[in-house]
C-alpha cells in the first residue's frame, strides 16, 4: 500500500483513494471548500511521487511546474510525499478596516494589508481565518486606486467562512493568500470594444472592479453594467458613477427581466467582450441568451460562484 507523507507525518493511503480524502483521514487539516477544482484551497505541492490528477487543466502551467496540485482532484497512485498550501508562508496577513452590512445580508469587507497585493481587476484571492477556514471570493476594488482590498460576501449562502464572516469587525486579523486569475480579469485591449457585464447576486463584485477600471484608463467602448439580484445593494454608487462618465449605464433586473433583455438582445455590436458571473443557473441561462444572440462563443467569459462549505477540514 503506498505510504503519504505529509510535511513530516506518514500514514498509509490505499491505491487510487482521493488524496484530500486520505490527508483528512490521516488527520492532516487541509482545507477544502468546493470539491470540484474551483475553490483551489486545498492545493498540496508534491515533493516526491505523483498522484492521477483528475483536472489537470485547473491550475496554470506554472503552478504544475511548481509542483502544485488540487488534492480533490487527485487519486494515490503510489508513494506520495506532499505540503500542503501555507497562507502564512505563501500570503500575507490582513488586516479588517470595514465590515458593514449592505443590502440583504451581503457583507462588504475591506483589508488593509502591510504591502500591496498584486491583482487585476476580476481576479480573486483566498481568505483566510486563524483557525484556517479558506474561501476564495472575488475582489471587488480597483488596484492601485483604493488603499484596501474589497469583498462582497453573501452570508444568506451556507458556509464556515460565511458564518465566521458574520462575527468579523474593524481590527480582526484574517490572511490574504494566492491570487489568480481567471476569465474576467480585465484584458487591456478591450479598451475600444463594447463591454457587457452582467452579474448576479454579489456576482457583481469583480464586475464593479472592471467596470470602474476601465472607466479610469480611459475606455473608449461603451460599458453596460447589469445586476441581476432581489437587492440591489450597490445602487447609489452604480448610480453616481453612471452620472459622471456617459459611456457606462446601469441597469437592475430580476429574473424575469433578465430573461426578456436575453430575449430582446438580437442587434448586439459583434465586436462586445461580456464577462458574466453568478450563480451556476444565472450563468448557464446569460451564456446562452447571448450564444442565441449572435454573440461568439470567444467573447463571452463568464466564472460561477464556487458551491461549499469554506471549511478547514
Amino acid at each position: 500500500m503506498p505510504e503519504l507523507r505529509c510535511g513530516a507525518h506518514r500514514s498509509i493511503a490505499e491505491r487510487g483513494e482521493n488524496l484530500l480524502d486520505a490527508l483528512h483521514r490521516a488527520g492532516q487539516r487541509v482545507p477544502f471548500s468546493c470539491r470540484a477544482g474551483s475553490c483551489q484551497v486545498c492545493k498540496v505541492r508534491c515533493i516526491e511521487g505523483e498522484p492521477i490528477d483528475l483536472l489537470p487543466g485547473a491550475l496554470d502551467a506554472v503552478q504544475r511546474r511548481e509542483g502544485w496540485r488540487l488534492a480533490c482532484q487527485c487519486r494515490v497512485d503510489g508513494d506520495l510525499h506532499v505540503e500542503p498550501f501555507s497562507p502564512e508562508r505563501d500570503g500575507q496577513p490582513a488586516c479588517v478596516e470595514q465590515a458593514e452590512w449592505l443590502a440583504g445580508e451581503v457583507l462588504r469587507l475591506r483589508l488593509s494589508t502591510a504591502s500591496p497585493v498584486r491583482y487585476r481587476p476580476g481576479q480573486h484571492a483566498a481568505l483566510w481565518t486563524p483557525s484556517g477556514l479558506a474561501r476564495r471570493y472575488s475582489m471587488a476594488s480597483v488596484p492601485g486606486e483604493e488603499r484596501w482590498l474589497e469583498f462582497h460576501i453573501d452570508c444568506s449562502r451556507p458556509g464556515a467562512f460565511a458564518s465566521h464572516a458574520r462575527t468579523l469587525t474593524a481590527g480582526d486579523r484574517l490572511l490574504v493568500a494566492d491570487v489568480q486569475g481567471g476569465p474576467l480579469a480585465y484584458e487591456p485591449e478591450w479598451d475600444d470594444q463594447p463591454l457587457l457585464l452582467l452579474g448576479g447576486g454579489t456576482g457583481l463584485a469583480p464586475l464593479w472592479s472592471v467596470a470602474r477600471y476601465a472607466l479610469a484608463k480611459g475606455q473608449v467602448g461603451p460599458i453596460r453594467l447589469v445586476h441581476v439580484a432581489p437587492d440591489a445593494y450597490l445602487r447609489e454608487p452604480m448610480m453616481a458613477l453612471a452620472a459622471s462618465h456617459p459611456s457606462l449605464s446601469v441597469e437592475w433586473l430580476d429574473r424575469s427581466g433578465l430573461a426578456h433583455l436575453l430575449a430582446r438582445e438580437r442587434r448586439m455590436p459583434r465586436r462586445t467582450i461580456a464577462l458574466v458571473c453568478g450563480s451556476e443557473g444565472f450563468v448557464e441561462a446569460c451564456v446562452r441568451g447571448l450564444y442565441l444572440a449572435g454573440l461568439p462563443r470567444n467573447q463571452v467569459r463568464a466564472e460561477c460562484f464556487v458551491s461549499g462549505s469554506g471549511t478547514g477540514a
